[in-house]
């Protein structure tokens, strides 16, 4: 009798030892569990990586599936096309054909956004007068509805301004033509014309927009200048920011504008607003989504970067701005882990020529030639590339366009890191917006790739 409690009280035990156990793994949190299972996932991709990223399965290797499709010729982009030597090329034309055959504004010397966008959508070199005629179509059309301005003006001044365009380019959409023209039953064969509409009022609209959020966040309770029907685009948008008196901010914005504003269709923004564009939303909510892509760290804020860097080396290494202490600052940056910001290109292997336009901008204008910050730029240029090479991790060790553009605009006073975001999505507005026109012109389909998971990627291989 006592031999049998015994065991029942062992077993009573056990079993409320068991219990307990149970108990307390089916109590883990979200955060345990995922702790637990997230590394064999890592491992798993890191066998993949190094046993099976040139395997092809389908038409594609490995390591285009996992890699980001890097490098995958997967997608229709009519505007521009990336060559890895030669840079970016419009309609076959090169940065410095654009320099001399696309019309300036009166009075400039510069490509304007006006005829960067007549090429882009047409693939033809525009008249002075037919860009001008856009310029004023542009200007007729750049005031914001009322309540867009109350939607701006209501939201907290510590909001992100790249948040704050993202928002007001979505709400615009309540004036959009396709969407209209789309509930009323329209042929396909006549998207392209309602989308267009949307995209010259969208792209007209951009500078007053753009220039509100800076007047709220930066300079609130001063007064806003209202549109110069007699202004190109970017004329008008430098006026409304308030450095309407500053020709050569003036100038270099409009270079600046026109050549971000494509860059072909692979980069995160502009891949976006043609995904979302694929499912016929309109063009203000694509390339609202578009904003929202451009807003992050690995894609639109790498100019501010650049500064943020640069002048931290002024700091350190004050007017001695001499190769050898350029030299040190750039290895303190590599071993500590860091990257140069400013150089390397996810396609391009020879220095940007983007960068090289901006540079020969700089060189023609004194104030930019003596500036210290530009000036730095520039010995960081002839310095960094040896020094990369030599660190041997850099596919391409050149400067790209954000080695230069956040700088000079620091020159001319614009001097908010946070706001030059939003200077890129006036601009990418251009080729983001062109494609949409010809996406819908030639009726191409909803964008629906087929994804798989680590665990049938895995099988598939083995086959």
């Amino acid at each position: 009798m006592f031999a049998r409690r015994a065991v029942s009280k062992a077993l009573l035990r056990e079993a409320s030892a068991s219990a307990s156990f149970k108990r307390f793994a089916s109590t883990k949190s979200l955060r345990e569990t995922l702790k637990e299972v997230i590394p064999a996932k890592q491992e798993q991709l890191k066998k993949l990586k190094v046993e099976h990223s040139q395997t092809v399965v389908g038409d594609v290797k490995v390591e285009n599936i996992i890699g980001g499709m890097r490098g995958l010729k997967a997608m229709l982009w009519e505007a521009s096309v990336l060559d890895p030597v030669e840079g970016i090329r419009f309609h076959g034309l090169s940065i410095p054909d654009c320099q001399k055959v696309l019309p300036p504004a009166p009075g400039g010397k510069e490509i304007i956004a006006e005829s960067m966008l007549w090429l882009l959508l047409t693939g033809q070199v525009p008249t002075p007068e037919q860009t001008r005629e856009l310029s004023r179509e542009f200007a007729e059309k750049g005031d914001l509805p009322k309540f867009v301005e109350d939607l701006i003006d209501s939201l907290p001044q510590t909001l992100h301004p790249m948040t704050q365009l993202g928002v007001g380019v979505a709400a615009l959409n309540h004036d959009s033509q396709f969407q209209v023209a789309y509930e009323k039953g329209m042929k396909k064969s006549e998207y392209w014309t309602h989308t267009l509409e949307d995209c010259l009022t969208l792209i007209a609209r951009l500078p007053a927009l753009a220039a509100r959020i800076y007047r709220n966040v930066y300079k609130p309770g001063s007064e806003l200048a209202g549109i110069d029907k007699n202004l190109d685009l970017v004329g008008n948008y430098t006026k409304l920011l308030g450095y309407g008196n500053n020709h050569s901010l003036t100038e270099y914005l409009r270079l600046y504008i026109a050549l971000h504003g494509d860059h072909e269709g692979g980069n995160a923004s502009a891949h976006t607003a043609h995904l979302v564009g694929s499912t016929l939303s309109d063009p203000y909510l694509s390339y609202s989504a578009a904003l929202l892509a451009l807003a992050g760290p690995l894609h639109g804020l790498a100019n501010q970067e650049v500064l943020r860097w640069q002048l931290a080396m002024q700091k350190e290494i004050g007017d001695n701005i001499s190769h050898e202490n350029i030299k040190d600052y750039l290895w303190k940056t590599l071993n500590s882990g860091q990257v140069v910001p400013g150089y390397g290109h996810g396609v391009l292997r020879n220095p940007d020529p983007r960068f090289v336009a901006l540079q020969e901008f700089c060189q023609a204008r004194p104030e930019l030639k003596e500036s210290p910050i530009i000036q730095m730029v520039n010995r960081t240029s002839e310095v960094a590339p040896g020094v990369l090479k030599e660190h041997g991790k850099t596919k391409n060790p050149y400067p790209n366009v954000d080695a230069t553009s956040g700088c000079v605009l620091y020159h001319y006073g614009l001097t908010e890191f946070k706001y030059y975001t939003v200077i890129f999505g006036v601009s990418r507005a251009l080729g983001a917006l062109t494609q949409l026109v010809w996406a819908r012109a030639l009726g191409l389909p909803l964008e629906r790739p087929k994804s798989v998971s680590l665990d049938v990627l895995q099988k598939l291989v083995k086959a």
